[in-house]
């Protein structure tokens, strides 16, 4: 699947217009009109790329640049119509990773928006976290215990979140219920069967949150559960 992109614009007329271009490449995308809803968003969402304006109300696109910047090396591309070399090398500074100065071609925001998601995905290659477990669009963070489903985070229960672990610590092969239940519950499996398949089911529903993907835990039946 596309990756996940954030326009952050207080201007909908560039919003839009974005909009229609990355939905045209086949980019997953969100648009917000200022600084404070993107890093918000950024708090629920697994972002690739952040497209965004310099020039905005309350929060600037310098200052809300240098809070992600704290957290996060996701690359984001300054749109502005300050076209002073000061200006860019301001936004180059506090960690933008490009610069294109209104007006702009679409095509060739696009062509920078592949080219800082291809460096950008190259460099998670090399870089991977060890404590990330992934499979298609479902991405665990061990460390936080945080779940995201193509960049949506999911809220789960601690039990929850501990069978997706161990199964994903198992992926491809098949788990029986009294190894899910012994290795999350920490007791022997007794007639449990009951506490397995309710908290597997709950897990399902919550991961499939927008109804297109499949199971990522997939059912054998009279042996037991696989993702």
């Amino acid at each position: 699947m596309k990756e996940f992109i954030l326009v952050v614009d207080d201007d909908k007329d560039i919003c839009r217009l974005l909009g229609i271009y990355l939905g045209n490449e086949g980019y997953r995308y969100l648009a917000c009109e200022n600084a404070a809803q993107a890093l918000d968003i950024l708090e629920r969402y697994q972002v690739d790329l952040i497209l965004m304006n310099v020039m905005m109300p309350e929060i600037d696109g310098i200052s809300a640049c240098l809070q992600i910047r704290e957290r996060s090396k996701i690359p984001v591309i300054f749109m502005s119509a300050k076209t002073e070399d000061i200006d860019i090398i301001q936004g180059l500074a506090v960690g933008g990773d490009d610069y294109v100065t209104k007006p702009f071609k679409p095509i060739e925001l696009l062509a920078r928006v592949k080219a800082q998601l291809r460096r950008y995905k190259q460099y998670n290659e090399t870089e991977k976290p060890a404590h990330t477990l992934q499979t298609e669009d479902l991405t665990v963070d061990m460390e936080s215990r945080q779940v995201w489903v193509s960049g949506r985070e999911v809220k789960l229960t601690r039990k929850e979140y501990d069978i997706l672990e161990y199964m994903l610590r198992n992926k491809g092969q098949v788990l029986t219920m009294a190894q899910i239940y012994e290795a999350v519950w920490h007791e022997e499996f007794f007639c449990s069967e009951n506490a397995v398949m309710m908290h597997i089911a709950n897990l399902r529903n919550k991961l499939n949150w927008d109804h297109v993907h499949s199971d990522f835990i997939k059912t054998c039946w009279g042996r037991g559960y696989q993702i």
